[in-house]
């Protein structure tokens, strides 16, 4: 018998054996008899299970356990689908997620299902929620800590110090009048005035860094001087609003400025401490790990134990344990690669499942019905119009100030403009601390989906405004000498293959190609610290094969959700000759081994063409081959490169199929000269154009079994498809090109 038998055998003999034990126990166990109790009695008149089914149900759903987490299941979903709606709208997904919390709140849910809304969040449920809600965001504000680049800052110090100031202290100003105006109605009764009219300041005043990090990520401007310059502005800007904020955090808790003194002054024996003791130790501890291929449990135990202690004191000093969580990230170890790893283990739970619990938590506190007058929907209209006028005179004006264009200056003002998240922290240390009524704290959490929500807008409007994309007779006459190739690659391994290709198809025209290559990371939640990263791993092995074919290569880093519309529109506003890009693993398999209907109807195509006329509107999760979308929807030459042993000097073969495909003929002309090229027609139907070196081919598997790289068009490519599919079994390397439309 085998070793498995015996083993089964074994314990099936050992399970009846319990049950035979376990029945003799129940049987013979020896009873007592008790006094019958109220609830004895109402669980014997229940004998028949139903009814103690349901009570015991009823009651597990109104455990606390239990229901916290269904408060977290249905905020998740919440959050999950009104996050993917606002970045299917070309809108950050932070928005979705605070609109999420106002659907969740009293506003719409609480409104329309009053007795739903009461039972997943009855007041004393929201306790343990807000207890996680502020957990989540010490864990976010320790990676919004980390993520801060000081070199950034230190590299554009005089404009960032101007821009990131001035962008503070004019909304300050601004809002701090405004805020007296408003007192005798929001303020009176709840604070004293300069408690209020300090928060209402920094309120209107605050930048959202992740808001607009993200924004200017989406947007690719990373590596522009005016992205970088507004990604240092908006670091500087977001470590002072917090400085002042815990400032005045510490005079509202004293009451009078006066009386915060002690505070500011135990507050600034704690900064020394953790930037002259703690920042030393934790460098000397990073360099101590630097070189493990891990960071260890011990070394995350000890930067754990730094970011509690640190909030702790900042608590108990009364400016917050915000602020202790952020002064801990930026103490952390300055080597980026450190940070990279400390930050994805927390960034993926603080945002994913920690955050939308605050958002939540501030969605309970929105009632968009407390605005219930003119009056009211006038004092918040003054609000938005006040912090986006402060926000753009002090940023637009310093900008210009510095000697930026008019539209980099005004990218910059909308920009510092984003609020987002921390507007929403602010509000709600304010509302806690009794400082900010409902009436202003709805007001507030308006003016921050206002002011996040048009930044891209704006943004779009001011670059058609201004004529920032040049036209194409611009451009024709600006490279008018070069052939502007551009290379869209996944796998950083298979970039150096798209060299190799040029190199061969333009052999006698070399010197007069520019090639851009181009990598995308797909999803827009990447990590600031990753991005850098990302990119020089990504062009390292095409940086070497540029260095070794002599070629000069300029490369970008793009990170989008939306790959195929972005490509177009790269491709399109910068109007390059040919655009190259790879195929899937699976876009060969599927033509080899999926039966196609033989005749005029391909709804893969029809798919496409769907796609291509609906636009964005069109659900991204449509199982559809990227390859297949961009043939649709690309307006300028475009081809899609099979790379499979493509030798030196290959022998190549040209397939054509109309006079359309006559325009791919020039592509084979700067060829070497010791390339064997052959030009075939694959239709038994020969266009009309006479070209005597085209000919029939005799048959396409032939032809393929004879060459080593195939140049076929698209509409050849697809006659292939249709009518000759198995020949596909012996493609050989292979760039399937299609003409401009």
């Amino acid at each position: 018998m085998s070793r498995v038998k015996r083993n089964y055998i074994t314990y099936t003999c050992m399970v009846i054996l319990f049950a035979i034990i376990m029945a003799l126990f129940v049987h013979y166990a020896p009873s007592v008899s008790t006094v019958p109790s109220a609830s004895s009695t109402r669980v014997a008149e229940q004998a028949d299970g139903s009814g103690l089914f349901y009570e015991v149900l009823t009651g597990n759903l109104r455990h606390p356990l239990s229901l916290l987490l269904l408060q977290m299941i249905a905020i998740l979903l919440c959050v999950r689908l009104f996050s993917w709606i606002f970045r299917y709208l070309g809108q950050p997904g932070v928005i979705g997620e605070i609109v999420a919390g106002i659907v969740l709140g009293p506003s719409l849910l609480g409104h329309l299902f009053p007795e739903t809304f009461a039972f997943l969040f009855s007041p004393e449920s929201l306790v343990p929620l807000h207890v996680i809600s502020q957990i989540g965001l010490v864990l976010f504000m320790f990676v919004i800590g980390m993520e801060l680049d000081p070199g950034v800052v230190r590299r554009k110090a005089s404009e960032t110090l101007l821009i990131s100031h001035a962008s503070i202290i004019v909304p300050f100003l601004l809002g701090m009048g405004l805020a007296f105006g408003v007192y005798p109605e929001f303020g009176a009764g709840h604070t004293q005035v300069i408690p209020f009219a300090l928060f209402v300041a920094i309120s209107v005043s605050i930048t959202a860094f992740p808001v607009l990090a993200r924004i200017i990520q989406e947007r690719n401007l990373g590596k522009s001087p005016m992205g970088m310059l507004t990604l240092a502005s908006a670091a500087n800007n977001d470590v002072t609003a917090w400085c002042l904020l815990a400032g005045v955090i510490a005079v509202a808790r004293a009451g009078a400025v006066t009386g915060a003194l002690y505070t500011l002054a135990l507050t600034a024996v704690y900064l020394w401490v953790m930037f002259w003791v703690v920042k030393p130790l934790m460098c000397k501890l990073g360099e101590r790990y630097n070189h493990q291929e891990t960071v260890s449990k011990p070394l995350v135990g000890a930067m754990f134990l730094v970011l509690i202690v640190s909030s702790y004191l900042t608590e108990i000093l009364g400016i917050h344990a915000l602020f202790g969580a952020f002064l801990a990230g930026v103490v952390m170890p300055p080597n980026l690669s450190f940070r990279r790893v400390l930050t994805e283990k927390l960034e993926d739970v603080a945002l994913v499942l920690f955050l939308p619990l605050f958002f939540v938590f501030t969605g309970l506190r929105t009632e968009i019905g407390t605005l219930n007058t003119p009056h009211l929907w006038g004092v918040c209209l003054l609000f938005i119009v006040i912090s986006v006028a402060g926000k753009m005179i002090g940023a637009t004006g310093a900008a210009r100030w510095a000697g930026e264009s008019w539209r980099d200056s005004l990218s910059i003002g909308i920009l510092m403009n984003t609020r987002g998240l921390m507007e929403l922290i602010v509000l709600n240390i304010g509302y806690d601390m009794g400082i900010i009524p409902a009436p202003l704290f709805v007001i507030f959490v308006i003016m921050a989906l206002v002011t996040t929500f048009m930044a891209t807008p704006l943004l779009i409007l001011l670059e058609r405004w201004s004529g920032y994309k040049k036209s194409f007779s611009e451009r024709v006459e600006a490279k008018h000498t070069q052939i502007r190739i551009l290379v869209s690659f996944a796998n950083p391994q298979s970039a150096p293959l798209f060299l190799k290709l040029i190199q061969l198809l333009y052999g006698k025209h070399l010197s007069t190609v520019h090639i851009t290559a181009l990598h995308y990371t797909i999803g827009t939640d990447t990590n600031l610290l990753n991005t850098q990263s990302y990119a020089n791993e990504s062009f390292a092995p095409l940086q070497r094969e540029a260095a070794r074919l002599n070629l000069a290569v300029e490369t970008r880093y793009r990170v989008t959700d939306r790959y195929t519309e972005d490509l177009c529109a790269l491709a399109e506003s910068e109007r390059f000759d040919l655009v190259l890009t790879g195929a899937g693993p699976g876009f060969l398999g599927n033509y080899i081994d999926t039966p196609r209907p033989s005749g005029g109807f391909d709804p893969e195509r029809r798919l496409a063409n769907l796609l291509n006329r609906s636009g964005r509107w069109l659900p991204p999760v449509l199982p559809l081959d990227k390859v297949r979308v961009l043939f649709q929807s690309m307006q300028i030459p475009f081809g899609v490169f099979i790379h499979r042993n493509l030798p030196a000097k290959p022998r190549v073969a040209i397939l054509l199929r109309n006079d359309r495909d006559l325009e791919l003929l020039h592509l084979a002309e700067p060829m070497p000269a010791e390339i064997h090229r052959a030009f075939y027609w694959v239709d038994a139907q020969i266009p009309h154009a006479e070209m005597p070196q085209v000919t029939l081919a005799p048959s396409i598997a032939q032809v393929m079994s004879d060459c080593e790289l195939v140049l076929v068009s698209y509409a050849a490519w697809q006659y292939i498809v249709r009518n000759q599919r198995p020949a596909l079994r012996m493609l050989p390397s292979c760039v399937i090109l299609k003409p401009t439309k």
